[in-house]
């Protein structure tokens, strides 16, 4: 059991706290901003030759060092988007009335350099683990990005919580864009596609003729998979995510919280 356990655990913990970290770094002022990148690039750098070191690993231990090194890849993504540093062409809220193709167009301008720099990210770790057996780093970015890009069609489309007080300052005028509703027709499938895909690496995770790299390799994407589906149910509930990083927020000034009203 605990070969399941402890990589579920792990799991758990560094998606709670790096989270944590990143919303605390991007709440400061912005002068340090600089040093944040700094540091996360250096990360960034590290992650990649992790990934490249551990390509060939396909030890217990090479499935948690290719899951953190991808990890520390989508931190730097997170992290620069941000600090806005790596948003998009548009930096201004969305037009007073827009609707269909306008508004679609201008929310994808608001992150095109970011969509980008997730794809530059992607091909460097499919580079560095060109050809190995140890893809769980790469399994583990994409994860990321499946769960993000689905978190930020709901947000479009429309949900009850839009994690309105993860947005520092500078990026607030990325909630023109947000849409307040109980629920959206994409949600239903943006649950059932995650279930499934957990469903499906849990399968591989205690399968018979699973190695010690693919239980531990699994069982870490398993439990990032579920907590994106705790991510998507939070979306629906009457109860804002936010409480779960009060210390990643503290940085931050205080904001309104939308009135519930509003929600259709």
């Amino acid at each position: 059991m605990a070969e399941h356990g402890l990589p579920a655990l792990f799991t758990l913990f560094i998606w709670w706290f790096s989270t944590g970290v990143i919303l605390y770094l991007d709440g400061l002022r912005r002068e340090t901003f600089r040093w944040t990148m700094l540091g996360a690039t250096t990360l960034l750098l590290a992650a990649l030759a992790g990934l490249h070191a551990t390509a060939w690993d396909t030890t217990t231990g090479g499935a948690y060092l290719g899951f953190f090194c991808g990890l520390l890849v989508w931190a730097w993504i997170e992290t620069a988007f941000l600090t806005g540093l790596v948003t998009g062409p548009r930096r201004t809220a969305c037009p007073p009335g827009a609707t269909g193709w306008v508004r679609l167009r201008a929310a994808l301008a608001t992150v095109l350099w970011h969509e980008l720099a997730i794809i530059g990210g992607a091909a460097c770790i499919a580079l560095a683990t060109w050809g190995a057996p140890n893809r769980i780093g790469l399994w583990t970015f994409l994860a990321f990005w499946i769960m993000r890009q689905s978190a930020k069609l709901n947000v479009y489309l429309g949900v009850r919580n839009l994690a309105e007080a993860f947005l520092p300052e500078h990026l607030r005028y990325l909630e023109s864009f947000f849409r307040r509703r109980r629920m959206n027709a994409l949600f239903p499938a943006s649950v059932a596609a995650g279930i499934l895909a957990c469903v499906l690496l849990v399968q591989q995770a205690i399968a018979v003729d699973a190695t010690p790299h693919q239980v531990a390799g699994f069982s870490l994407l398993a439990t990032l998979v579920a907590l994106g589906l705790v991510e998507h149910i939070f979306m629906v509930m009457p109860v804002p995510a936010d409480a779960l990083w009060r210390w990643g927020l503290a940085s931050r000034k205080e904001r309104p919280v939308p009135a519930p009203a509003s929600v259709t």
